[in-house]
């Protein structure tokens, strides 16, 4: 057992807990409140004057795919020689013993959705895992999260070098309506068969990922930076009725009222980068506070190794120095993002019955660039302490 006393609790699901305790037993939160008294057996962290928050969580990455320090040898997230590519599985590529992983819990993420790149039209299957471990099954949340789409500059610019589609956003979107449509056509079949084995068709390891999709057991994870690809990525989802997040969202801002209205939640970023591409000459770190203040649920992303994962709290932060609300900038990095994704049933509040990742500051993490990780907690266990 774990028992957390005297810190200043910021739940993510109520009011700030002072001086507040928190019982951890079995990986899991077992108490919260004001007056726990903690058990005779238990490990106890004081946390007088401390800031404890949920363990964050970055809803867009590609962490333990492209490795830290790498060439091609550690770049496992794209396969760009097919623009169709949905029976991939982002945890055959990752590799945990990646230094990122450490850096990361280090500086109190503990959960990262990670998953292929935005080279391929579909690009495979992310995953949300647990940022400690050395075996990648050991560490996963929930497998698979989303289904990963592209639009915009990648897929064109990949295949024109190829010299074969697409190399239009037209054509982006079309092949992406005629695999799903593939895709519906065989779940409609093998749904027929069930009476008659003898009309099953052939297995088809690329719709059998796409099923998920169009049952609705994971979303669409769509790589969106232009205003025009956004309202692509939400056009092909409400024709074929499909789920749909919003990744990178970069001109959302120009487009904040139409998105309140679809109801999709944004993750935005990564806005601490350069506008290295022409779709990225709008970016600036008003777009999450725009967002918000319109009625959207926003997310922030590092879309790590593009930005270090370990600097989550800081895009954070810049976030809120351009005008987001403080508790607003830690929801997009805790329960905002838990629930964009959904895995809030098991991660980013403080609440009875959820997984024990809590991290503990000795600062304000998002307004106080030299604030230290005091302790890292996940599923229960101590995996850094700074005491």
């Amino acid at each position: 057992m774990l028992f957390i006393k005297n810190g200043n609790i910021f739940t993510m699901a109520g009011d700030i807990i002072e001086g507040g305790s928190i019982l951890i037993k079995d990986g899991k939160i077992q108490e919260v409140g004001k007056d726990l008294v903690a058990p005779l057996d238990a490990e106890i962290i004081d946390g007088d004057g401390k800031m404890v928050l949920p363990g964050f969580i970055d809803a867009h990455c590609h962490i333990g795919m492209w490795e830290e320090g790498m060439g091609f040898e550690g770049s496992d997230g794209n396969e760009w020689v097919d623009p169709i590519t949905p029976h991939l599985r982002a945890i055959d590529a990752i590799n945990p013993m990646d230094v990122a992983f450490e850096e990361a819990y280090m500086g109190g993420v503990t959960t990262a959705v990670t998953g292929p790149g935005s080279a391929n039209v579909i690009g495979g299957m992310s995953v949300a895992i647990k940022t400690y471990g050395k075996r990648v099954d050991d560490m996963i949340l929930k497998e698979p999260v989303a289904m990963k789409i592209a639009f915009g500059e990648n897929p064109k610019r990949v295949y024109e070098s190829q010299k074969r589609s697409p190399i239009t956003r037209m054509a982006t979107a079309a092949i992406l309506r005629e695999t799903l449509f593939k895709a519906k056509s065989y779940m409609e079949k093998k749904e027929l068969a069930k009476d008659d084995p003898s009309k099953m068709p052939e297995f088809d390891i690329k719709m059998e990922a796409l099923t998920k999709v169009l049952k609705k057991e994971i979303p669409l994870k769509a790589h969106a930076h232009r205003a025009d690809d956004i309202f692509t990525a939400l056009r092909i989802a409400k024709e074929f009725d499909l789920d749909i997040t919003l990744d990178h969202c970069t001109e959302g801002h120009l487009i904040a009222d139409y998105l309140a209205e679809e109801g999709k939640g944004a993750i935005v970023g990564p806005t601490l980068s350069n506008r290295s591409k022409i779709e990225l000459k709008n970016l600036t770190f008003d777009t999450p506070k725009i967002l918000h203040e319109a009625g959207v649920k926003v997310a922030i992303t590092t879309d790590s190794p593009v930005i270090p994962l370990h600097y989550l709290p800081i895009c954070a932060g810049l976030a809120a120095k351009s005008g987001l609300d403080e508790m607003e900038a830690l929801k997009a990095i805790t329960i905002n993002a838990a629930e964009i994704v959904g895995i809030d049933d098991k991660v980013g509040s403080i609440e009875v019955g959820k997984d024990a990742d809590i991290v503990i500051y000795d600062g304000n993490p998002i307004k106080d660039i030299d604030c230290k990780t005091y302790a890292t907690i996940i599923n229960g266990e101590v995996v850094y302490k700074n005491y």
